[in-house]
């Protein structure tokens, strides 16, 4: 018994050593102890941070300051990419603060590069209840990779090559630091041409307080987990307190405008062909020695030619479709991305055959697809006009390819030919939620611990929608059928960004063009066509009652879900609602879930919470939850998801998807 105290202290000192390594993907840095929301770091913190964007301009482009006594001291430090123009460096400061103060609502260490909405500089901000000046500072890392991976057609040997010389180059550039008055001393950028690429884009900078050892040790760092984790992907980015790494195949903040391109190194030399025939001992090769070689080599050639002629004859027959195949496209910023033929495409679905159609919604109808390779894809054919033309499109697309969370479907690539406009999506094993949740049979497999990771894993995704990602998109039809499950049952939220699309102002307050599901949609977005990031927590609510109830929206004629639910709430008898499949589980815990889905279907946008406070609830025990007001009166809207209706008053087409 002596013993066991021992034991738990050198297992809880081994669990910390490894969440303490632990590399974090697609967040925001947040680590160190956590701080009551009542403390004076907050204050200190928000104190410091409303300066920052002024300061660091004031600065040359970099500072750091601290406020208050321990444990409550606040230390910062913030910098902006060498080269920036003085408004975008702090519209990307302000941005940065918002990030940290919204991701890490609890933690008194952070940190994130991150970058202005023109996407014209980057920064760094970070802050800490230590003061970290002078230090290098290696975790946590954040990786940010892209969905899209290097062709298998390209020599990955060869690229290696090019791109470790490419790293070295601008891991010296960074790091020599020649002029140490420059405040902005330790940064690098590159532009290359390799073999089979014609522009590679390579970004490093370190924060001046720490030496140019620390800082080539850092990138080091960088590079090395890179290449461990997402090796062979389209570019991407690691971020650690204390350094920044980043490459592409297109150019990005700002950094490459008087960036000479550094030439591909020449090919080798082909080896010489014809060398003369050597014959053993002087020995001479008689008729019969030559008659032989010509008739192997004639065979030779035949064979050849039949294969080609083959091989040619079946790719004819494939040509009659349009242009089979598919080829890499690359913007204007020369972003690489998939763009899928329309005969591809049409091989792929059988011609958009009825039997592979899974679904039909506002946008499109979507059909599963198989390419020559096997892999299966789902593909979303858009519905006509869209009212874009073909360069928006595009850049609207290459946009969405660059987001990528475990809780999102990835957008693979697209095909716009003539009048065809088609996304096309990876395919998820288990199909959508309303196939199991709103079945009988199904239904029981899910459960509660099934059902808190799929409500968990959808708000995580909506999180870095609505805050992470670079675009800051609002979903707009949040709902089962848009929540597809892996093998694994985990979530992955579909159909996010499509709006984009149809109405690319996603930041305005009011939309022409509704399109959204009755009894998932908010209030004000219905009557009025106001849309924010409140109209998805308001979907979510709805979601995360019919996951507790196993009941549809509309099954509650005249009232919705959302009334039903808090009529049995101010009655004090919630757990009426609860699905007789979790009778077996703890009803306090999913009677909190309730208050949460209360919470967010209440009818005014501003009383709900957002989704970074939705996630805080679920992972907390003891966190006190604000008691939920009345939700909106829905009515008769909680119909059949197939209905369409027309708002003229805000020139409105309501969809559903």
């Amino acid at each position: 018994m002596g013993k066991c105290p021992a034991l738990m202290v050198f297992l809880a000192c081994s669990l910390l050593l490894v969440l303490q390594n632990l590399e974090v993907v697609n967040a925001v840095g947040c680590a160190g102890s956590f701080f009551n929301a009542n403390s004076s770091y907050v204050q200190n913190r928000d104190s410091l941070f409303s300066t920052l964007a002024d300061k660091v301009i004031a600065n040359s482009g970099f500072y750091n300051a601290s406020l208050g006594k321990s444990p409550n001291s606040v230390h910062v430090l913030v910098l902006c990419a060498r080269g920036y123009d003085q408004q975008a460096c702090m519209n990307c400061v302000e941005s940065a603060t918002k990030g940290i103060q919204s991701n890490c609502l609890n933690r008194m260490d952070s940190f994130t590069w991150d970058k202005d909405v023109e996407d014209h500089v980057s920064c760094l901000v970070r802050s800490s209840n230590h003061s970290t000046l002078g230090n290098l500072e290696l975790r946590p890392a954040i990786i940010y990779p892209s969905p899209l991976s290097i062709e298998s057609s390209k020599n990955m040997t060869l690229f290696e090559q090019e791109w470790d010389a490419m790293v070295n180059r601008t891991v010296e550039t960074a790091t020599e630091a020649q002029n140490s008055s420059v405040v902005l001393k330790y940064y690098g950028a590159e532009r290359a041409e390799f073999t089979e690429f014609p522009n590679v884009y390579m970004l490093m900078q370190c924060t001046p307080d720490i030496t140019s050892q620390d800082c080539k040790s850092c990138l080091r760092d960088c590079v090395a987990l890179w290449k461990t984790q997402f090796w062979k992907r389209q570019g991407g980015e690691v971020n650690r307190p204390s350094c920044f790494f980043r490459w592409d195949f297109y150019t990005f903040h700002g950094a490459f405008d008087n960036v000479t391109r550094v030439p591909a190194p020449p090919r080798p030399p082909n080896p010489e062909n014809g060398s003369p025939i050597t014959v053993k001992k002087g020995r001479s090769i008689g008729y019969r020695g030559i008659i032989a070689i010509f008739v192997v080599l004639t065979l030779i050639n035949l064979l050849v030619f039949i294969g080609f002629f083959k091989i040619n004859a079946r790719r004819r027959k494939l040509n009659k479709r349009i242009n089979v195949g598919n080829a890499e496209y690359h913007d204007s910023d020369g972003q690489y991305m998939l763009r899928f033929d329309l005969g591809m495409i049409l091989m792929a679905t059988d011609d958009f055959s009825p039997e592979n159609k899974l679904g039909q919604g506002g946008f499109g109808m979507v059909y599963k697809g198989t390419l020559p390779n096997g892999q299966e894809i789902a593909v979303k054919r858009l519905t006509k006009g869209s009212g874009q033309g073909d360069a928006e499109f595009k850049n609207e697309v290459s946009l969405l390819t660059r987001l990528q969370h475990r809780n999102l479907v990835k957008l693979l690539g697209f095909c716009n030919e003539g009048d065809e406009e088609i996304l096309v999506y990876e395919f998820v094993l288990n199909s959508s939620l309303d196939h199991f949740i709103f079945d009988d049979e199904k239904r029981s497999l899910l459960t509660w611990e099934v059902r808190f990771k799929i409500i968990e894993g959808v708000a995580r995704g909506l999180v870095y929608l609505h805050d992470d990602s670079q675009l800051k998109i609002i979903h707009r039809d949040l709902k089962p059928s848009n929540i597809l499950l892996d093998a694994e049952m985990n979530p992955k939220v579909a159909d996010f960004g499509t709006a984009r699309l149809f109405d690319t102002d996603e930041t305005r307050a009011e939309t022409k063009r509704i399109a959204g599901t009755r009894g998932y949609m908010a209030p004000e977005y219905l009557n009025h066509g106001q849309i924010s990031a409140k109209s998805d927590v308001y979907s979510f609510g709805v979601m995360l009652l019919e996951m507790i109830s196993g009941e549809r929206n509309n099954s509650f004629e005249g009232e919705g879900l959302a009334a039903f639910a808090w009529k049995r709430w101010k009655e004090g008898r919630p757990a009426i609602i609860i699905d007789p499949f979790l009778v077996d589980n703890s009803s306090n815990e999913i009677i909190k879930l309730i208050q949460i889905g209360l919470l967010c279907v209440q009818e005014n946008p501003t009383n709900r919470p957002t989704m970074s406070s939705v996630i805080v609830w679920l992972g907390s025990e003891t966190i006190t939850i604000p008691s939920p007001k009345a939700p909106a009166f829905t009515g008769n809207q909680s119909q059949s998801e197939d209905g369409t209706m027309s708002m003229s008053t805000v020139f409105t087409e309501l969809s559903s998807r």
